[in-house]
């Protein structure tokens, strides 16, 4: 009888909870930790409602994953009886000679997504809590949805505990070292832990428990709002999730009650964080001037005041793809890390390849592109 793979999860979030259901799915002994518990407020995921996009701003090698995270979900949402995700479509905005536009298109073409590009005249039959600029378009992406993030995290590691996984709550792990005969050992303040594989998935505080990582994680912090519409028609047409790109580079989430609208920025906007645990929770009037401006220009039937603020944090890298494979010379040490604020949508599809990565040492879904030392390491 064959003895099941021993495998640490190291941050039971995003990432950590998707790869501690997909492991125990495939019947490992699975041990994860959290320096809090799943569905906490203190990184990458916080804020009630994320955006599922099947149409991809960026690198069309995203597009696999995109397909892959979508079967996921519904797996997902099948095995717990969660109702995780929304079907709402999602709007991206921007100028339409402008190169993310114009990729966008390209891609959503040549890969045959369900997309249809608005005019102005037409976006604002459909969509008239929208204004468009002179020049700009918008596309329909008739596969997008709303992710409710919080509740996607404890519905996966409360499905992996349901199938055998064991999960340390509240405990932070200082060290993932090595052994020279292979396997890793987990050092935690409450003791130590021998397994055969460990999966990292610590999001902001990746560059404190893995310093050597060959891509610096870049760690910012963020600041969503949420405000109140003016009219009772803001959302009208199912009010989809939307992304602004160029110049503006905001995006929105209508919340499922129909009561407010969560608003958040680009990566230029979001400050440096030095150490994650001494993140700046506190949101300042001051800070919130760019958001104003967003809304008089292109949502004016929004109140500028909001009725909720939320600071968090996010791990970005140079080239803003994630680093996912195994630690530069370690074959039982996987790496997910540096999502840059797009990764939500694909937990599922890493938690299936870090599962691969663990029991099997490779994976066949294309992620070879991503690997922490560069291309063809994964």
């Amino acid at each position: 009888m064959r003895i099941p793979k021993r495998v640490a999860v190291i941050g039971a979030g995003s990432m950590g909870s998707q790869a501690m259901w997909r492991l125990a799915v495939r019947g490992a002994e699975v041990i994860g930790y959290d320096r809090y518990a799943p569905g906490h407020d203190r990184g990458a995921a916080g804020g009630e409602s994320r955006i599922y996009r099947a149409a991809h701003l960026g690198e069309p090698a995203y597009i696999p994953l995109l397909r892959l995270a979508d079967r996921m979900w519904e797996q997902l949402q099948a095995e717990t009886g969660r109702a995780l995700r929304r079907r709402s479509g999602s709007l991206v905005m921007g100028e339409a000679s402008s190169p993310s536009m114009s990729l966008l298109l390209s891609t959503s073409t040549a890969q045959g997504l369900d997309h249809e590009v608005l005019e102005r005249e037409e976006l604002g039959r459909r969509y008239p809590q929208h204004r468009l600029p002179d020049g700009h378009i918008a596309v329909l992406d008739r596969l997008g949805a709303v992710i409710r993030p919080e509740a996607s995290i404890q519905a996966a590691a409360g499905r992996a505990e349901q199938l055998g996984a064991r999960l340390h709550r509240y405990t932070t792990v200082r060290e993932v070292v090595p052994l020279s005969g292979g396997g890793v050992r987990i050092v935690t303040d409450q003791g130590t832990d021998h397994v055969d594989a460990a999966v990292v998935t610590v999001g902001p505080w990746i560059n404190t428990l893995l310093p050597d990582l060959p891509q610096a994680v870049d760690v910012r912090r963020v600041i969503c709002s949420w405000h109140l519409p003016t009219r009772h028609d803001w959302f009208a047409g199912g009010a989809p999730p939307f992304v602004r790109v160029a110049p503006h580079d905001c995006f929105g989430i209508p919340s499922p009650d129909g009561i407010s609208v969560k608003l958040g920025l680009s990566f230029k906007y979001h400050a440096p964080v030095p150490e994650p645990e001494r993140l700046d929770r506190t949101v300042r009037p001051e800070e919130l001037g760019t958001f104003r401006e967003f809304m008089d220009e292109l949502m004016p039937d929004l109140n500028p005041d909001p009725i909720r603020v939320s600071a968090y944090m996010e791990g970005y890298t140079q080239s803003g793809n994630p680093l996912v494979g195994h630690l530069p010379g370690e074959d039982d040490i996987i790496v997910m890390a540096g999502f840059s604020g797009s990764g939500f949508k694909i937990s599922p599809a890493m938690g299936e390849i870090a599962a691969d990565l663990a029991l099997d040492g490779s994976t066949r879904h294309p992620v070879a592109w991503l690997a922490p030392a560069g291309v063809g390491t994964a």
